[in-house]
C-alpha cells in the first residue's frame, strides 16, 4: 500500500508548492496590472489630454533621457575597460582586495546619499570648489544639471562595469596567459589577441545593463537634475503628479517610459545579459603575467584615478556628515520617527519579498520535477523569470498608476505604507531569488526522494528539511532586500507626506529647504545603515551551512 500511496503524496506535496508560487505570481500581477488599470482608466476618461501630451516637451524629455543614459554609459564603460584590464594584469598586489571591496560600496549606497556626497565634493560650496574656481578663473557654479547627473552615474556604474568586465577577464584560461608570456607578447599584442576577444563578448551586455540603469535613474536625476532642461521621463512623471497634477501628461510619459524600458530589456536578453548581474568576484587566480615597467606605471595610474574618483564622494559624505550636529539630529523627533518608519517599512518589504521568493523558487523546482525531461511550460518559465520581468516597469511607473487609481478610493497619501512595502518587495524580488534558489535546488535534489518515502510534506518538510538549507541564504536575501528598501526614494517621493516620512524622504526635504548640514548628517546615518545591512548580506552569503567562511 505504501508504494501505491507514493505518487499521491508526491502529487499533493508538489501541488501545494505550485499553488503557493501561483499566488505569488498573482500578487505580482495585481501590483503591475493594477498600475496599468489606473493609467488606462484615466486615459479613457481624458484621452484627448493624453494624446495632446505627446508634444515637444515629451520629446525633449525623452531625448534627454536617452542622451544622459548614452553619455553615462560611455563614460562608465570605456574607463572600466582600462580599470578591469589593470586589475587583471596585476592579480597580486597590496591593496587589490581593498580596491575591489571599495568598488562594491556604490552598489549598496542609496542614490540620494551618493548625490549629496557628490555635491559635498563638487558643489558650489563643495570641498573642491576653491580648486575648481581657480582652474576656471571664475566662481565655481557647481555641477547641477547634466554634468552632475553624469558624475553620479559614473560613480555608480564605473565600479559595476569594472567588476563585471574583470569577471569576464578571469575566464581567460591560464594557458593563454602563460603562452602570451612565453612568446614575449607586449601589452598591445596581449590585449588584441587574448583580452579583447573576451571583452568584446562581454561589452554589449555590460553596456546595455549600464544604459538601462541610467535610463531608469530617478533619485540621481531628481536630486542633481537642476531644472526642466535636465529632466528624465521618470522625474517628469513625478513632477506631473506631485506638482502639476496632470494625469494625462503622466500617462503619456509613462507609456514612453515603459516602451523604452521594454526595448532595453529585450536587447539585454538578446545579448544574453541579466538585469540582476552578479558583480561578485572569485579569488584572484595565479597566472603568468609579466607587465613591463611602463605598462605597470600606466595601470597603477589608472587604478589610482579610479580609486580617487570612487572614494572621493564617500569621503566627502563622511566628512560633511561628521560636521553636522549629530547629537541634535539623533534626538530630533522627526528623525526618530523617520528612522522607525524606514526600518518598519523596509523590514516588512524584505519579509514579504522573502516569502514571495521562497514560494516562487519552490514552485519552479516542483514544476521542473513534474515535467521530467519535457520542455519547460509557461508557468515554470514565469516562476523562473517572472520576477525579473517586474523590473521592466520602473517603481515610479507602478507608483504613478496606483497614485491615479487610489485617488478614487480616498486619500492617496493614506496608502503610502502599503505601496512602499509592496513595490519595494517586488523590486528586490529578483535579487532575493538569486540568493536562495541555488540552496533550495541543491537541498531538493538531495532530500526529495527521502521526503517522499517518509511522507514528509507541508510545514513539517519546510521546518525540518528546507529551512535548515535556506536559513543562511534567506538571511542574505532578507538583509539585501531591506537595504534596497531602506534607501529607496522612488515610491515614497510620490506617496510621502507629513504623516509618512522615511529617512530618504526626510533627507530630500532637508536638501530642498537648504538645510545642508542636517542633510549631510542624515546621509551619513542612512549610508551607514544601508552599508551595514549589505555587509551582513555579503557576510552571510559567504558562509557555509556549518558556519565557516567560504
Amino acid at each position: 500500500m505504501a508504494v501505491r500511496d507514493e505518487p499521491v503524496r508526491e502529487v499533493y506535496s508538489r501541488r501545494g508548492r505550485i499553488y503557493a508560487g501561483m499566488l505569488a505570481l498573482l500578487a505580482l500581477g495585481v501590483l503591475v496590472l493594477g498600475a496599468f488599470v489606473g493609467l488606462g482608466q484615466e486615459a479613457l476618461q481624458s484621452w484627448h489630454g493624453a494624446v495632446s501630451a505627446f508634444d515637444g516637451y515629451l520629446l525633449r524629455v525623452a531625448r534627454f533621457t536617452l542622451l544622459q543614459a548614452g553619455l553615462s554609459t560611455l563614460l562608465s564603460v570605456l574607463p572600466a575597460i582600462l580599470v578591469a584590464r589593470a586589475l587583471a594584469r596585476h592579480p597580486r598586489f597590496f591593496g587589490r582586495g581593498f580596491i575591489l571591496q571599495l568598488f562594491a560600496v556604490p552598489l549598496a549606497l542609496p542614490g540620494i546619499v551618493a548625490a549629496l556626497g557628490i555635491l559635498a565634493l563638487y558643489g558650489r560650496a563643495g570641498f573642491l570648489a576653491p580648486f575648481l574656481s581657480s582652474l576656471s578663473g571664475e566662481r565655481w557654479q557647481g555641477i547641477y544639471g547634466l554634468s552632475g547627473i553624469l558624475v553620479a552615474h559614473v560613480f555608480f556604474n564605473l565600479p559595476l562595469a569594472a567588476r563585471l568586465l574583470l569577471a569576464a577577464l578571469e575566464t581567460v584560461p591560464a594557458d593563454q596567459w602563460k603562452l602570451s608570456a612565453q612568446l614575449g607578447m607586449g601589452a598591445g599584442a596581449t590585449f588584441r589577441l587574448v583580452e579583447w576577444p573576451v571583452l568584446r563578448a562581454a561589452l554589449p551586455g555590460v553596456a546595455t545593463l549600464v544604459f538601462m540603469v541610467c535610463a531608469v535613474s530617478f533619485t540621481v536625476v531628481l536630486t542633481l537634475g537642476g531644472g526642466p532642461r535636465a529632466t528624465t521621463l521618470e522625474v517628469a512623471i513625478y513632477q506631473a503628479l506631485r506638482f502639476d497634477f496632470d494625469p494625462a501628461r503622466a500617462i503619456a510619459l509613462t507609456l514612453v517610459q515603459v516602451a523604452l524600458t521594454a526595448l532595453i530589456v529585450f536587447v539585454l536578453f538578446q545579448l544574453g545579459a541579466t538585469m540582476t548581474a552578479d558583480a561578485s568576484l572569485p579569488a584572484a587566480p595565479r597566472r603568468s603575467v609579466f607587465p613591463r615597467p611602463a605598462e605597470t606605471s600606466f595601470n597603477f595610474g589608472v587604478l589610482l584615478l579610479a580609486l580617487v574618483f570612487v572614494a572621493g564622494p564617500m569621503a566627502a559624505t563622511v566628512i560633511a556628515g561628521l560636521g553636522a550636529d549629530l547629537p541634535r539630529l539623533a534626538g530630533e523627533r522627526a528623525v526618530l520617527d523617520a528612522t522607525a518608519t524606514s526600518l518598519i517599512l523596509a523590514g516588512l518589504a524584505a519579509f514579504l519579498c522573502l516569502l514571495l521568493s521562497i514560494a516562487l523558487v519552490m514552485a519552479r523546482r516542483s514544476l521542473e520535477m513534474s515535467r521530467g525531461g519535457r520542455r519547460a511550460r509557461l508557468l515554470e518559465r514565469l516562476t523562473d523569470t517572472g520576477a525579473s520581468m517586474v523590473l521592466i516597469v520602473p517603481p515610479i511607473v507602478i507608483g504613478a498608476g496606483w497614485f491615479i487609481l487610489l485617488r478614487h478610493f480616498g486619500d492617496v497619501f493614506a496608502f503610502a505604507p502599503l505601496m512602499v512595502v509592496a513595490v519595494n518587495a517586488a523590486m528586490a524580488l529578483p535579487f532575493t531569488m538569486r540568493a536562495i534558489r541555488p540552496a533550495y535546488d541543491a537541498a531538493s535534489a538531495r532530500h526529495e526522494k527521502l521526503c517522499l518515502a517518509l511522507g514528509i510534506r507541508g510545514w513539517s518538510r519546510f521546518r525540518l528539511v528546507d529551512w535548515p538549507a535556506l536559513r543562511r541564504p534567506a538571511a542574505t536575501g532578507l538583509a539585501f532586500a531591506m537595504a534596497l528598501s531602506l534607501g529607496d526614494l522612488g515610491v515614497i517621493a510620490l506617496f510621502g507626506s507629513d504623516r509618512v516620512k522615511t529617512l530618504p524622504y526626510l533627507l530630500f526635504e532637508r536638501m530642498g529647504s537648504y538645510r545642508t548640514a542636517d542633510a549631510a548628517g542624515l546621509a551619513l546615518f542612512l549610508g551607514i545603515l544601508c552599508l551595514g545591512l549589505m555587509f551582513i548580506a555579503t557576510y552571510w552569503g559567504k558562509r557555509t551551512p556549518d558556519g565557516s567562511a567560504t
